[in-house]
């Protein structure tokens, strides 16, 4: 048990007054916020932060000894930048323009304020992130660092809460404290258990978990007795679950239902703070100093050559796995995290050879993607792979992790109708689409071994979100070993002066395009093909080249048409008159052969053939 001094909880509630203002200050200049959830959680966190718990170096932010802080529960926001001024680190007259369009105090908390760890407000993410940090200082970094993840009760019925519970456990993540804010009220009602913290504690207990109780999340002794209990360091995180009250501190709103993400009413406002009066904006709190540590240098060094000759059958799956395991001495932070499939994804390759660098994440794709961020954000180079349709589940974390600054790398394998005899449930064929959507994220899809190796090399090297496409069969190695390849570039791999028309295909269709072009040649028709290896960004040069010097533009991709490389291309020439036509997955996939279901879909060279004199002969007439 800790017993509070008299000063020092004195000095906590001082702040926890002053926070309060803060928060309804806050919301009442912006018009808008959720005060009311923020409230509920104030005196928690200034135990946290302020009360002798929470360590950190202010004028070290970046010193890896650091505690780290996640609002999971981002609308919280008004609580969150209020600490941060409690810390000396917000002028107070800055949080008068949370919201304000160009403010870095936005709705929910993003890399635009420096101090954010992890940008949230989609709920159930924060848990999952805060998991990667907790690798990382764990594992990679054995650094004394401890995160803290603010949790609402209303996202604990988010099924990447329990992915996150069970991963915790089961790395042993005593570095990871949870702080669940069991305020009753979501935003229409109640929530599932209201205040009731024994359902939370029998659900989360058998999942390897310690659970403190504060049966007052506003009394600062028992606030301040929970943490006293942290350190055990048994191998199990922790979970604080803590009785709090909506809204506390304006009597006419607590624990009541309605108000979320309102500002509370002028009258209330005036009374409330009336009430909360006194000792000024000049009260600030301090943190405890993070534990002496010296971290390891750890040094770059030139990888060994690539060992592929033209004309040899490799996956680029298997590339993938070679280059992952290939480079990790040119990138010492590199790390993989894959979703028990890593035998057919080949990160196994690098698994063998850097155990200590590899995570295995299970099949909890939302979770996986949450802590991949976790570990970007610690400076981590993070691959994360598993089949290219199962990163569909993943698309809210994935679309989150920009906004975090989190620089996370994703392959997905087993892509189009080409895998075969799977089936549908397998087939990745939204995979390029997704990654489209992501602003200033890259998409890449290689042909070969070569390019895939190269392509892997710079989205290591690239800060930034990147997507990567493996093809699970076999295709023969195009290029050479000294072959140049760059984000934004593509391959011109067939021209003459004479062509009639471009095929332009990337990863798998490539190998169809060429075929195609052998047999289009004997007809007498002369057609370019282009490897677009690089989908996002795209070379609309090379392809506007392409446009102007030939009469007819096929685009060939194992992915549906919405949102794939032949969108890409009308996108690049929407302004150019020679005509484009898109072959893509059109039709529901079925189990069968690859080679049966590309011919199928009109993909392979065959089709492509057909394709293409249909449109010339109609171009004669």
């Amino acid at each position: 048990m800790s017993i509070l001094s008299d000063h020092r909880s004195d000095h906590l509630d001082a702040i926890s007054r002053q926070v309060r203002r803060w928060i309804l200050q806050s919301t009442a200049a912006a018009d808008s916020g959720h005060p009311t959830s923020s409230l509920s959680a104030v005196e928690l966190m200034v135990n946290l932060m302020f009360g002798g718990v929470y360590r950190f170096a202010p004028n070290q932010p970046e010193c890896p000894a650091n505690d780290h802080l996640i609002f999971s529960k981002g609308h919280a926001s008004p609580l969150y930048y209020s600490l941060w001024a409690a810390a000396g680190l917000v002028k107070p007259e800055q949080l008068s323009s949370y919201r304000q369009f160009g403010s870095q105090l936005e709705g929910h908390p993003t890399s635009r304020f420096e101090l954010t760890e992890a940008a949230t407000g989609s709920l159930g993410q924060g848990l999952s992130i805060g998991v990667g940090m907790a690798i990382s200082a764990k594992y990679l970094e054995h650094s004394p660092s401890r995160t803290f993840v603010l949790i609402g009760d209303s996202e604990m019925a988010e099924g990447s809460q329990w992915e996150a519970l069970q991963l915790a456990s089961h790395y042993k993540l005593d570095n990871l404290i949870g702080i669940l804010d069991v305020n009753r009220l979501g935003q229409r009602g109640e929530t599932m258990y209201g205040h009731d913290l024994e359902a939370y504690r029998e659900r989360i207990e058998p999942f390897g978990w310690r659970c403190i109780l504060i049966e007052d999340g506003h009394d600062s002794q028992q606030i301040s007795d929970a943490y006293a209990e942290l350190g055990r360091d048994d191998g199990r995180p922790v979970m604080l679950i803590a009785r709090t009250i909506k809204g506390k501190g304006v009597p006419s709103i607590e624990d009541e239902g309605g108000y979320h993400g309102k500002p509370v009413d002028d009258d209330a406002f005036a009374r409330t703070m009336a009430r909360l009066s006194g000792g000024g904006e000049s009260i600030l709190g301090e943190f405890e100093k993070p534990l002496a540590y010296q971290s390891d240098a750890k040094e770059s060094r030139r990888p060994d050559p690539m060992d592929y000759h033209v004309g040899a059958e490799v996956a680029t799956r298997d590339a993938y796995g070679n280059a992952l395991k290939r480079l990790a001495v040119r990138y010492p932070e590199l790390i993989a995290l894959d979703g028990e499939v890593c035998n057919s994804t080949r990160a196994k390759t690098f698994r063998d050879a850097f155990p200590d660098r590899f995570f295995e994440m299970f099949i909890a794709e939302q979770n996986m993607v949450g802590a991949a961020t976790g570990l970007a954000l610690r400076g981590k180079t993070v691959f994360v792979s598993t089949f290219a349709a199962f990163l569909s589940r993943a698309f809210d974390q994935i679309r989150m992790a920009p906004y975090s600054g989190a620089p996370v790398k994703f392959v997905g394998s087993h892509c189009g109708v080409s895998i075969g005899q799977d089936g549908p449930s397998q087939m990745g064929l939204e995979d390029i689409a997704m990654f489209r959507t992501i602003q200033n994220g890259i998409v890449l899809y290689p042909s070969d071994a070569v390019a895939t190796e190269c392509l892997v090399d710079l989205m290591a090297a690239h800060n930034g979100i990147a997507y990567l496409r493996t093809t699970r069969g076999k295709t023969p190695v195009i290029y050479d070993r000294s072959d140049h390849f760059e984000i934004g570039g593509c391959k011109v791999l067939r021209k003459s002066t004479g062509d009639k028309v471009t095929l332009i295909g990337a990863g798998i269709t490539v190998h169809e395009c060429l075929n195609a072009h052998g047999v289009l040649q004997k007809s007498g028709i002369a057609c370019r093909v282009i490897d677009l290896y690089s989908i996002k960004p795209l070379d609309h040069a090379t392809v506007r080249k392409a446009a102007d010097e030939t009469e007819h533009l096929f685009t060939v991709e194992d992915h549906f048409p919405e949102g794939g490389l032949g969108e890409a291309i009308l996108t690049s020439l929407s302004d150019h008159p020679t005509p484009v036509s898109c072959l893509a997955v059109r039709r529901r996939p079925i189990s069968g052969k690859p080679e049966e279901l590309l011919n199928a879909e009109g993909l392979s060279a065959e089709k492509i053939v057909d394709a293409v004199i249909r449109a010339v002969q109609r171009n004669d007439r």
